[in-house]
């Protein structure tokens, strides 16, 4: 009797364990994790709409809203955000668009993110930046990663990022060792250094980048090494970093946002579809 008892016993808590996990895995996978796409220099939301709309395509979500943050750097919702909405895909859209200070546009960022954090308290996030984005990502990581009021950071999707400049700051001579470090710095590249210390551990990075074949070895304003060095600053603390190159007319700058190539990437790296 005692064996039997105990049998029903351990057969009642494996059930309860199996059902704790489920309960968990389920829990995981209904976290709603918002992507926000940020765009270069002279630019606008708009420019990110070719990817938005091959993720709505890819039934990743159908929820997309922008945020306008204006020349003061006040952040507005435009569009409705459902509070349980799925994945939703936020179009960040800066009014003072040819800033040439990646640090204020750093905080322009961190006033959509703050907006999107006080409304519907998300406890991660995506963040795909094309060109002069991806610099107001970084400084906005290496200023607000250990801030535990904010979201963190969950995938990084970086387009043309430069953080050792453009072709006309950086020498054409640069080398890079195995670890990305360049030679020569130029840009922002030693502003973004403390990132080897305080970049988001356990966040993953896609770093796609082009060169249009045509002996710059660039995408026009974007050295290849140059993108290249994100991976010297982000390495010793994200949980995987991976790069992609665009080879041809289809890895120019402007074309990267606008590319299914990158559609593809992108969708398959963020949400695994």
């Amino acid at each position: 009797i005692f064996k039997a008892t105990m049998k029903k016993i351990l057969k009642i808590l494996l059930g309860l364990v199996a059902c704790l996990l489920f309960s968990m895995q389920t829990a995981q996978a209904k976290e709603n994790i918002p992507t926000l796409f940020v765009h270069g220099w002279g630019s606008s939301y708009r420019a990110e709409e070719h990817m938005v709309k091959a993720a709505v395509k890819a039934k990743v979500t159908n929820t997309i809203v922008h945020i306008d943050v204006d020349i003061y750097g006040q952040a507005h919702l435009v569009g409705n955000l459902p509070k349980n909405a799925k994945d939703p895909l936020v179009e960040i859209n800066f009014e003072n668009n040819k800033n040439v200070n990646a640090m204020m546009e750093a905080q322009y960022l961190k006033a959509a993110v703050e907006l999107l954090q006080t409304k519907y308290k998300f406890k991660k996030l995506n963040f795909v930046g094309h060109s002069m984005g991806n610099s107001a990502i970084l400084f906005y990581l290496r200023d607000n990663a250990g801030d535990p009021n904010l979201p963190k950071l969950n995938k990084q999707v970086a387009l043309a990022a430069f953080p050792n400049g453009l072709v006309d700051q950086m020498p054409a001579d640069v080398t890079l060792d195995q670890a990305g470090r360049p030679n020569v710095t130029a840009g922002d590249f030693e502003n973004f250094l403390v990132l080897r210390e305080t970049y988001p551990a356990g966040a993953k990075v896609l770093n796609i980048y082009g060169d249009v074949l045509d002996g710059s070895e660039s995408d026009g304003p974007v050295p290849v090494k140059s993108a290249q060095t994100l991976r010297y600053l982000v390495s010793p603390r994200a949980k995987s970093y991976q790069e992609k190159e665009i080879r041809g007319k289809m890895g120019q700058h402007s074309k990267l946002h606008n590319n299914s190539q990158v559609d593809r990437a992108l969708i398959k790296f963020l949400w695994g579809k």
